[in-house]
C-alpha cells in the first residue's frame, strides 16, 4: 500500500429520495448496500465516513422488507443509538469534505443512485482524488450508476473505460418489473452507462446470484446480495496496493 494513502474510506449515500416504483413508493438508499459495507470496512480497520452529494438521504421503504434483512440488520436499523445509525443521522454533505483524507471510495446503492450519482460533482471529485492518488474505487448494484463520471485526469476517459465491471442487471430489472419505470424516468441501466463508458460489462448466471468482479483498482457487484462480497474484495485491492 502506498504510504499517502490514509486508511479511511468514504462511503456514499444516493441523495435522492423521491417517486420510483409503480405503486408510488419512493426510492432511497437501499440500506443493507450501505449497512454491509460499512461493518466490513470498519471490521478491517478503515475508519468510515458516510457523505450524500446534498447531506441528505432517505431509505427505500422495500429496502427494510424481511426479504433481505437479517436479525442483525433489522436490530442496527431499529436501534438509533447503534454506531451506523449514527453515523447516518451525522451523514455529511460531500462538499464539506477532503478529497485527500480519503484512500478508498465505496458507492452503496438503491434505485436512488441512476437519479443523482450520474451527476453528483462533490462526490465524483471525491472518487477522482482516491483514483489520481492510487486509492480502491468500488461499487454495488446500482452504485455503478457514478462510475462512468469517474474520470482518470491521464487519460480523460472514465476509470471504467477498458476494464470489467459489473452492476445490477437488466434480467433483474425485468424480474422486478421496473425496467419500463427505468424508460419513463429516462435513467440510464447500470449495463448501458457501463459500455457507453468503454467498459466491459459481465453478469452472473442469477441476477440475485452474489458476484464481484475486481480488475485492478476497481471493484464492482451486482446486487444487495454482493453487498458484503463487494466489500470484502475492495479492502483486498487495497491491502495489496
Amino acid at each position: 500500500m502506498a504510504p499517502e494513502l490514509p486508511k479511511r474510506a468514504l462511503l456514499a449515500i444516493t441523495s435522492y429520495h423521491g417517486p420510483f416504483y409503480p405503486n408510488g413508493d419512493n426510492t432511497g438508499l437501499f440500506y443493507t448496500e450501505a449497512l454491509h459495507p460499512y461493518r466490513v470496512l470498519t471490521e478491517a480497520g478503515f475508519v468510515v465516513d458516510l457523505a450524500s452529494e446534498t447531506g441528505k438521504y432517505g431509505v427505500d421503504p422495500h429496502s427494510i422488507d424481511d426479504a433481505f434483512m437479517s436479525k442483525d440488520d433489522t436490530a442496527t436499523y431499529s436501534d438509533k443509538n447503534s454506531e451506523f445509525s449514527q453515523k447516518l443521522a451525522a451523514l455529511h454533505k460531500a462538499s464539506d469534505l477532503n478529497p485527500e483524507d480519503y484512500g478508498l471510495f465505496f458507492a452503496s446503492a438503491g434505485h436512488a443512485t441512476l437519479f443523482d450519482y450520474p451527476t453528483a460533482t462533490s462526490l465524483i471529485a471525491i472518487a477522482e482524488s482516491v483514483w489520481a492518488r492510487g486509492g480502491v474505487v468500488s461499487a454495488v448494484c446500482h452504485g455503478p450508476a457514478i462510475l462512468p463520471s469517474i474520470r482518470d485526469a491521464a487519460t480523460g476517459k472514465s476509470i471504467i473505460s477498458g476494464k470489467s465491471v459489473t452492476g445490477f442487471t437488466d434480467k433483474g430489472e425485468g424480474q422486478m418489473g421496473l425496467m419500463d419505470v427505468i424508460h419513463k424516468f429516462k435513467l440510464v441501466p447500470i449495463s448501458q452507462g457501463a459500455r457507453d463508458a468503454g467498459a466491459i460489462y459481465r453478469e452472473p448466471e442469477g441476477p440475485f446470484d452474489d458476484y464481484t468482479i475486481t480488475d485492478g483498482r476497481v471493484v464492482t457487484g451486482t446486487n444487495p446480495a454482493s453487498a458484503h462480497s463487494t466489500a470484502v474484495k475492495a479492502v483486498e485491492a487495497f491491502n495489496l496496493l
